[in-house]
């Protein structure tokens, strides 16, 4: 697909949160007393000058991320959904994904996110242990997972995925197998498995900067990763990304545009967006955004993806994908340019250090990550940063 298209692929950001993890950097804000009703006001202004600036063909997907989306009531989804449906023609099989916080969906709000075109849930589950949950400033207990899907099963959702999280202070490679057991018994379709990563900005940095966050060892968190990888295979389900897995077919399609490096339209506080090789940040603090909504698009900044940059970017992302990056796919999206002349040295020397390999077909030359390579991810990827070939 060329960046020059319109995009088939919408990210809406709502980022109102029962309480603040511990961990997180998302642009969050805790629920009680925001102004919701206006932040959706505001939405639905941005909404409408996002189409009359890049008018959409079709939407394939629809990811509503955040904070956490289902702390919207009932009359809030429906309002909110509506509105998603109102400015954007979505496509008959559209997949239309909502994250949620096991604990904050009873029937009455699935059934509006149900009515209101979601057909998949992505909950955030982190954990089958109640103790690692409430040391990582979870709110939610392993009574509510089972709860909630459920209650999502009930209402006829059945694309739903979960995510688990490894690396986390306390963690042992045994309670992470018993995480990973639970959340196989539940024959989800697809699960999203994350290493926690220390940002700055959260009260897991304070606590590492003082030495007080009791990381499991590196040896320990590459066995975990290897531990999850195994049990994820043995059940059936396939590695199509590095931190994702799922049955045929379940595969995240909205995900999948940004590993291939595909345009996406960016709405809501803090939203990132890329549209005609440009990428833009919206303002983060709920009333700047608010403000800015009622007289324009609520950038905080927007900047021009020179080709080298997009060069790399696809490959940095695009190898984060199993089936790895054809070269047509980079041809398509270069004008024709061909991805060996780019960056054929690099390439080599990773085939040489065994870390990708690559396969020929009639008409393409596919190039993806070897296992030795899946483990040292960060350091293949690393290696297309910069690249002046």
């Amino acid at each position: 697909m060329s960046v020059s298209q319109s995009p088939r692929a919408l990210y809406i950001h709502i980022p109102f949160c029962t309480n603040k993890c511990h961990y997180c950097d998302f642009t969050s804000y805790v629920l009680k007393g925001q102004p919701v009703d206006q932040y959706l006001d505001a939405l639905e202004m941005e909404m409408q000058r996002t189409v009359q600036e890049w008018p959409p063909v079709q939407i394939d997907t629809v990811f509503v991320g955040g904070g956490t989306p289902t702390v919207l009531t009932p009359p809030q989804m429906e309002r909110f959904l509506n509105s998603v449906q109102k400015y954007f023609p979505l496509a008959p099989h559209v997949e239309f994904t909502m994250e949620a916080n096991p604990g904050t969906t009873d029937i009455d709000k699935l059934a509006a996110m149900k009515a209101g075109g979601v057909n998949r849930i992505s909950f955030g589950v982190q954990s089958f242990d109640n103790g690692l949950l409430e040391r990582i400033g979870r709110i939610h207990n392993v009574d509510d997972v089972y709860r909630s899907i459920e209650n999502a099963r009930a209402v006829g959702f059945t694309n739903l995925s979960i995510d688990l999280m490894f690396g986390l202070p306390g963690q042992t490679v045994e309670l992470l197998a018993d995480s990973v057991n639970r959340a196989m018994e539940l024959g989800l379709p697809h699960y999203s498995i994350y290493s926690l990563k220390v940002e700055e900005n959260t009260l897991f940095h304070k606590l590492y900067e003082r030495n007080e966050l009791p990381l499991p060892p590196e040896e320990e968190e590459f066995n975990m990763f290897i531990l999850l990888m195994d049990m994820l295979k043995n059940n059936g389900y396939a590695h199509y990304e590095i931190s994702n897995f799922a049955k045929p077919g379940y595969e995240s399609r909205h995900n999948s545009t940004y590993w291939r490096n595909e345009p996406y339209y960016g709405l809501g506080a803090g939203a990132h967006g890329y549209v005609n090789r440009q990428r833009h940040v919206n303002l983060k603090g709920i009333t700047p955004y608010i403000d800015a909504a009622s007289q324009e698009l609520p950038r905080l900044e927007m900047f021009e993806v020179s080709k080298d940059e997009a060069m790399e970017d696809l490959m940095m992302v695009g190898l984060r994908l199993l089936e790895g990056v054809p070269a047509s796919r980079f041809s398509d999206q270069f004008e024709g340019a061909k991805l060996e002349d780019k960056f054929g040295d690099v390439i080599a020397k990773l085939l040489k250090d065994g870390l990708l390999e690559s396969r020929k077909t009639d008409q393409d030359t596919i190039y993806r990550l070897t296992d030795k390579g899946v483990l040292l991810g960060n350091e293949v990827f690393g290696s297309f940063i910069g690249y002046n070939g």
